[in-house]
């Protein structure tokens, strides 16, 4: 009898650890294109349309490769369009004997897997994800008996397990960590390298006429497309970056310049994260170049930080933060997201900027995530479940795994500091240091009140006047609360009259608008 292997559409790795556990000459592959989980939140169209091209070219993949798969595009007209329908109808059509997966990047997603044995009457082996280099029990062991979790004392762990940028028993270069020479801001006239666009093949083009007959009421622009859906074109894109753009990554990787939306990125974390690429050889490519002397240390280390680091970090605090961790308030936050995240249409020109790119391309890179977009949301008080609702629903490489942790705790400060150590707040001095945006926008980044401040500078000292109760007592937080008490009662009160006025004057909100809007 037939072992069945269902393969979800971030799971696009040959080395997945359910092909490696059963043989081709007795399994069947079950992939599934399912409108429940392309509406859970109503994903961008490029999103969609990336996962469906990248899943159906896997699958011929898997077929060339000797593997039997029974592939359910999202229009046969038998698809139950959930995945508990799928697997059940498969193991009816193929006589299944087990069913043997791999955990899922969600929560929700991983309940329905642990259904599936009661459903089916057969047993499922769910087995751990090792695409990642730090499994859920060893985060859980390093975690342990920790008040808070920094990532630095992590990412140095992970370092050493490695053997990545170490030198023997040291870091290489002598220090783990070069962030402060990564914070440059954009140099005038500075030219940057593109990125490689992939024409759409057939089955790509079949994607794109589908999308739109299904999904054309979701956020973003479909085209153009050409974005890598295959695992030789994200090979391609990932030398191009390590040849093109990761020798001047680490310096400018703070940077937002008007206009330009890739800059020194890698816009690899969308094949990462849907299996394509493999964390570990991604890590070692850079690596490779820096020993080799193509790229500075400072660019290798900030790029390989944000895998070997970050990339494992947020996915162990997702697990060990449960299932309700997007219904964290730390901050008591409740208004509702502006309309103005769907349709760009603001006066605040770095905001303006972040969401065109994000509509445009299902991108945005995380200092326009982190500074930008989520700062203005926490500035204002939005409610963080819709914040992180708008994120996964928004960007390609976006699963609950790595975007939760990013929003609720990073860009939220929702978890109260479960990971980070002080809200990641900021006015418009922050802004205009790190792009070129201001000088561009009809506010003054440098006045705090008038008809022409810059908003974000009132809404940054409201924030941490109205949170006080809660912020007050953060070491971090102790020069900016001294900040505000250097100014007098009525510089006080003029600020935090500014704030009000332009926090009356935002447009509605858009509560429910992700999974409701028809």
């Amino acid at each position: 009898m037939a072992a069945l292997i269902p393969i979800l559409g971030d799971q696009l790795s040959h080395s997945l650890a359910s092909l490696k556990a059963a043989g081709r000459a007795h399994s069947v592959v079950l992939m599934m294109e399912v409108s429940a989980e392309a509406t859970a939140v109503r994903h961008h169209q490029k999103k969609i349309a990336f996962l469906f091209s990248a899943m159906r070219h896997f699958a011929e993949e898997l077929r060339a490769d000797g593997w039997t798969v029974d592939y359910i595009r999202l229009d046969d007209p038998e698809n139950t369009q959930g995945f508990d329908g799928e697997v059940a109808r498969a193991v009816s059509r193929h006589k299944a004997g087990e069913i043997v997966t791999v955990e899922a990047g969600e929560w929700r997603v991983l309940a329905a897997q642990q259904r599936w044995a009661e459903l089916t009457g057969l047993p499922c082996t769910i087995l751990a994800d090792d695409r990642f280099l730090s499994s859920r029990t060893e985060f859980s062991a390093w975690a342990e008996g920790r008040k808070r979790f920094v990532m630095e004392d992590f990412y140095r762990l992970m370092r050493r397990r490695t053997g990545i940028l170490m030198d023997g028993a040291e870091p290489a270069g002598g220090r783990w960590n070069f962030d402060l020479e990564n914070r440059k801001p954009p140099a005038k006239g500075m030219a940057y390298p593109g990125i490689p666009a992939f024409a759409p093949d057939d089955i790509t083009s079949e994607v794109l006429a589908l999308v739109p007959t299904r999904f054309g009421n979701h956020f973003g622009a479909l085209l153009p497309f050409t974005m890598p859906v295959t695992r030789a074109q994200a090979l391609e894109s990932l030398q191009d970056f390590i040849t093109h753009r990761l020798p001047r990554f680490g310096d400018f990787q703070d940077a937002m310049v008007e206009g330009e939306d890739n800059l020194f990125h890698s816009q690899l974390s969308a094949a990462l994260n849907c299996g394509l690429l493999l964390p570990l050889e991604v890590c070692a490519a850079a690596e490779a170049a820096w020993r080799a002397g193509a790229v500075p240390l400072n660019a290798a280390e900030g790029f390989i930080r944000q895998l070997l680091g970050w990339r494992e970090y947020v996915r162990g605090i997702h697990w060990i933060a449960g299932p309700d961790y997007t219904q964290r308030n730390f901050l008591e936050a409740t208004r509702d997201l502006p309309d103005f995240y769907w349709t760009g249409e603001t006066d605040l020109h770095c905001l303006h900027e972040a969401i065109d790119a994000t509509r445009r391309n299902a991108h945005a890179h995380h200092i326009q995530r982190l500074m930008v977009l989520g700062n203005f949301a926490m500035l204002i008080g939005v409610n963080p479940e819709q914040v992180h609702e708008w994120f996964l629903l928004v960007y390609t490489d976006a699963y609950e795994w790595v975007e939760t942790p990013n929003v609720i705790g990073m860009a939220q400060f929702a978890d109260g500091g479960l990971m980070g150590s002080k809200p990641y707040a900021a006015g418009g001095a922050y802004i205009n240091r790190m792009s070129n945006h201001c000088r561009h926008c009809r506010y003054d980044v440098k006045a705090r009140t008038g008809p022409d401040a810059c908003p974000l500078n009132s809404l940054y000292w409201d924030f941490l006047a109205r949170n006080r109760d809660k912020l007050g007592r953060n070491h971090r937080l102790l020069r900016m609360y001294d900040g505000w008490d250097r100014f007098d009662e009525g510089e006080q009160a003029a600020i935090r009259g500014q704030a009000a006025g332009f926090l009356g004057a935002l447009p509605g909100g858009s509560r429910g608008w992700a999974k409701n809007q028809s």
